[in-house]
C-alpha cells in the first residue's frame, strides 16, 4: 500500500467521522402556514435526521435580511429573520440538537453584507466618513466606473454612490456591498460577531464566498471577456495574492479558540494552496469539492453548458480524491442550494430513477472526506419542470435567462437552459408527503413544489424497505459502524477498474481491511474480475441484498445497470 501522509492524522478532530446535512430553511418545513419554512419545522424533524444518521446540520442563512439573494444579504448579523422565527427558537434548536448529539453550523457571510445593514447606511450618509472605509468607495475613471469588472450576477461590479462622484464595489448583487478586510475596526467587529455565535454553542460555520475577501485595492482593468466590455470579477481574485494572511488571522481570533468545525466555499484556489487550506494546520477544517460540479459550466453562461460525461466525471472525482488525501479532508457533495439536483445533473436520463439515486449516493458517501447531504437528496429529489421564467425566484437564474436571450436564444431555448441549471431546482420545497404542497405547508409555498412529489416523498419511502431513503440509512449506518468507521474515515482511496466503460470503483484500505465500492453507471450489465475473493457483502442495491459473483474460476463481479455493491475482500 502506498503511504499516505495524512492517512492517520496525528491531530484527530471531533468532526473527522461525521455526516453532515444541509438545510435550506426557507424550503424545509413550514409550521405556521405562511409558505416559508421555519425553525420550528427544523426542530420537529430532528428525530428524522438523527435516524438518517446525521451528526452536523448546516443551516443556510437565517439572519435578518431583505432576501435579495435568499439571505446571503445580511442586514443584521445578530438577529434571526422573523420569517424563520425567533432567537429563543434558535436557542431551542441548539439545545434539542445537542440532546441528540447533533452539532449546528451556520452560514458565515462576511465577504459582503446587505445594503440595508447599518454600516452601509452610515457609509452612504457620509461617503467620505469612517463607515465608507468599511466598504470600497472609489472615484470613477473618465466618467466610467473604477474598473471593468462584471459581477457574479451580471452587470458592472460598481454602483454609483448617490450624491457623490464615487462608486461602491459589489461582486454579487448591487444590494450586497463588499466589505473591506483591510479595515482593522471592521475586522474586529466581524471577529466579535463570530465569537458571539460560537459562545452560544455553535459547532462551527460554512463560510461563504471567502476567497473574494482579498482585493487588489488598485482595482486594475483586465482584458474584457465578453461583448459588454467587462471581465468577470474573479479575474481580479485569481491575480491577487495574500488571502491566506486574512484567513489565518480569522482562524486565530475565532475558530481555533472554540475547536470549531469550518468548511469553506472555496473557488479560485491556486494549485499549490491545498495544504494551506486543509492541512492539519490549514485555514479551515475542510473545503467543498466542487470539481465535478464545475464540469458542466459553459464558457459564456448556462445556455452553452453541456452534459457531464461519465468518464470525465469519474476521472475528475478520482483525481480530486488522490490529490486531497495527501493533505486533509475535503467535503464531498452531490448537490447544494447553489446547484441543480445531482440525479438530474450527473446521471443520464435512464438513471433518473431510485436505482440511479442509490448508486450516486453510494459513491459520494463512501469517498474519503466528509459526506455532505442536501435536503431531499436522501429521497432522490430531482429537478423540477419549469413552464415560464416567471416561476423562478433566483436572481442568478433571471440573469442567466437574460444572457441567453441576448445571445440570440429563443424564449423556449433560454428557459430550457435555465431549467437545467437553475439553483431553484434545489430550492423547491422539501417533499414530505404525497398530500397538498408535499406536506411542506398548509399555505401557499414561496416557491412552487416539484410536480413529482406524489411519487418522491418521505412518507412513501418510510414505508418502503427498498426506497432511496432506507438505502441511505443503511449506507450511512455502514460508514459510521464501529467495525468500519475508521476505515471509511481515514482509509486510503485507491481507484480500480478505470479502464471500464461504465463502472466507477475504488478501494478503501487501511492496514487491516480492504473494501471495494463499485457501481455500474451504464445502461447494460458490466463485469470486472475481482483481484481477491469476496469475504463479506456489506451492502448491495439489490432488493435481496445479493451480489452476482461467478466463482467458477477467477472471481468475476457482474453489475446490472444502476447497481452498486460494497464488498469486503
Amino acid at each position: 500500500m502506498n503511504t499516505i501522509k495524512n492517512l492517520h492524522p496525528t491531530n484527530k478532530k471531533w468532526w473527522h467521522d461525521k455526516i453532515a446535512y444541509q438545510i435550506y430553511p426557507k424550503s424545509f418545513l413550514d409550521t405556521n402556514g405562511d409558505g416559508i419554512g421555519d425553525l420550528r419545522g427544523i426542530i420537529s424533524k430532528l428525530d428524522y435526521l438523527k435516524e438518517l444518521g446525521i451528526d452536523i446540520i448546516w443551516l443556510s442563512p437565517i439572519y435578518k435580511s431583505p432576501f435579495v439573494d435568499q439571505g446571503y444579504d445580511i442586514s443584521d448579523y445578530y438577529a434571526i429573520a422573523e420569517e424563520f422565527g425567533t432567537m429563543e427558537e434558535f436557542d431551542e434548536l441548539l439545545a434539542e440538537s445537542k440532546k441528540r448529539g447533533i452539532s449546528i453550523i451556520m452560514d458565515l457571510v462576511i465577504n459582503h453584507c446587505s445594503d440595508k445593514h447599518e454600516w452601509f447606511k452610515k457609509a452612504l450618509a457620509d461617503p467620505d466618513g469612517e463607515y465608507a472605509d468599511y466598504f470600497f468607495f472609489r472615484e470613477g475613471k473618465n466618467g466610467n466606473p473604477p474598473s471593468n469588472y462584471r459581477s457574479y450576477f451580471g452587470g458592472s461590479c460598481w454602483e454609483p454612490v448617490p450624491n457623490s462622484n464615487k462608486y461602491y464595489l459589489h461582486m454579487f448583487a448591487k444590494e450586497q456591498p463588499d466589505l473591506n478586510w483591510e479595515n482593522p475596526t471592521l475586522l474586529q467587529k466581524l471577529y466579535d460577531m463570530i465569537n458571539w455565535w460560537l459562545e452560544k454553542g455553535l459547532g462551527g460555520f460554512r463560510i461563504d464566498a471567502i476567497i473574494n475577501i482579498k482585493k487588489d485595492p488598485s482595482f486594475p482593468d483586465y482584458e474584457p471577456d465578453g461583448d459588454d466590455g467587462l471581465v468577470g470579477c474573479w479575474e481580479m481574485v485569481e491575480h491577487v495574492n495574500g488571502v491566506g494572511d486574512y484567513l489565518e488571522e480569522l482562524k486565530k481570533h475565532t475558530f481555533e479558540k472554540y475547536d470549531a468545525f469550518t468548511v469553506g466555499e472555496v473557488f479560485n484556489m491556486k494549485g499549490d494552496e491545498l495544504r494551506e487550506f486543509i492541512g492539519e494546520d490549514g485555514h479551515f477544517s475542510s473545503i467543498f469539492d466542487f470539481s465535478a460540479a464545475c464540469l458542466s459550466g459553459g464558457k459564456h453562461g448556462w445556455y452553452d453548458s453541456h452534459s457531464i460525461e461519465f468518464k470525465k466525471w469519474r476521472e475528475t472525482i478520482i483525481d480530486s480524491q488522490l490529490r486531497n488525501q495527501n493533505y486533509g479532508f475535503e467535503s464531498n457533495i452531490i448537490e447544494n442550494h447553489d446547484q441543480p439536483r445531482g440525479v438530474s445533473r450527473f446521471l443520464p436520463e435512464y438513471a433518473h430513477t431510485p436505482s440511479g439515486a442509490k448508486i450516486l449516493g453510494t459513491i459520494n458517501v463512501l469517498l474519503r472526506g466528509l459526506p455532505f447531504l442536501y435536503q431531499g437528496q436522501e429521497i432522490g429529489m430531482q429537478n423540477a419542470k419549469w413552464n415560464s421564467i416567471d416561476e423562478f425566484d433566483d436572481i442568478s437564474t433571471k440573469d442567466q435567462y437574460r444572457v441567453a436571450k441576448e445571445a440570440g436564444l429563443s424564449d423556449e431555448a433560454a428557459l430550457e437552459a435555465c431549467s437545467k441549471m437553475s439553483r431553484d431546482n434545489a430550492r423547491t420545497p422539501m417533499q414530505w408527503t404525497d398530500g397538498e404542497n408535499a406536506g411542506f405547508t398548509t399555505g401557499t409555498p414561496w416557491l412552487k413544489v416539484n410536480s413529482n412529489y406524489t411519487d418522491i416523498n418521505v412518507k412513501n419511502q418510510e414505508a418502503d424497505a427498498h426506497s432511496v431513503l432506507n438505502y441511505y440509512r443503511k449506507l450511512i449506518a455502514l460508514r459510521k459502524s464501529d467495525e468500519y468507521k475508521s476505515l471509511f474515515t481515514y482509509g486510503e482511496f485507491v481507484p480500480v477498474y478505470n479502464d471500464t466503460e461504465s463502472i466507477m470503483a475504488f478501494y478503501r484500505k487501511d492496514e487491516a481491511k480492504c473494501v471495494l465500492i463499485a457501481a455500474n453507471f451504464g445502461k447494460e450489465p458490466a463485469s470486472v474480475t475481482l483481484k481477491s475473493q469476496a469475504a463479506r457483502i456489506l451492502l448491495s442495491t439489490r432488493p435481496d441484498g445479493s451480489v452476482q459473483i461467478d466463482t467458477t474460476s477467477t472471481p468475476k463481479l457482474t453489475l446490472d445497470s444502476c447497481e452498486a455493491v460494497v464488498i469486503e475482500l
